[in-house]
């Protein structure tokens, strides 16, 4: 059965799977048309993809959304960043807003820094924030190194570090960018 493009909606809604992966024949098929969109960039289908059934496809989704539409792709990775029911896709959401590099990127990023259930998805929203590099984030940073989880409480002291950094030198580049986290 060939797979067609998912339709694209404004708003989709969380991602709750009652079958967790696709079988490997289903999944390989589907990724041959990934990579066929992926070439024609086309974004609208990704974004389609970000509430598939199975998690390796979302994950790969997210990671391949944020590489072919820039800032566009903020607002449905924050979707899937706040929504998702899976720790690792949420995870791939919040390390992807960080790669992307966007401040509309930091809400999503501070909501999963003060409000996600998995040590994982906080970790990596801090890490994320500090790549992102902006002083907008420092609050929540600074109430991170209060976090239950010691893995948490660290990634806000190098993400706040990433910040400081940024505030003595006054720039930001590829190396605050490769540091931030």
């Amino acid at each position: 059965m060939p797979y067609n493009m998912p339709p694209a909606s404004s708003s989709p809604p969380p991602a709750k799977t009652t079958t967790k992966y696709s079988t490997s024949r289903e999944r390989n098929k589907l990724f041959e048309e990934m990579e066929r969109q992926f070439d024609e960039k086309n974004s609208k289908y990704f974004e389609g993809l970000l509430t598939h059934k199975d998690s390796v496809v979302r994950t790969r989704a997210v990671c391949i959304l944020a590489e072919i539409a820039g800032e566009a792709a903020v607002a449905p990775i924050g979707r899937v960043l706040k929504d998702d029911d899976n720790d690792l896709v949420r995870h791939e959401a919040a390390f992807s807003l960080g790669q992307l590099g966007f401040t509309s990127g930091i809400p999503a990023l501070a909501d999963a820094v003060k409000n996600d259930p998995s040590l994982f998805v906080r970790h990596e929203a801090a890490v994320a924030l500090g790549v992102i590099g902006s002083e907008e984030a420092r609050k929540t940073l600074d109430a991170a190194l209060s976090d239950e989880s010691e893995e948490v409480r660290d990634s806000a002291v190098v993400a706040l570090a990433n910040l400081d950094y940024i505030k003595a030198v006054n720039r930001r580049n590829d190396f605050t960018r490769m540091t931030g986290g």
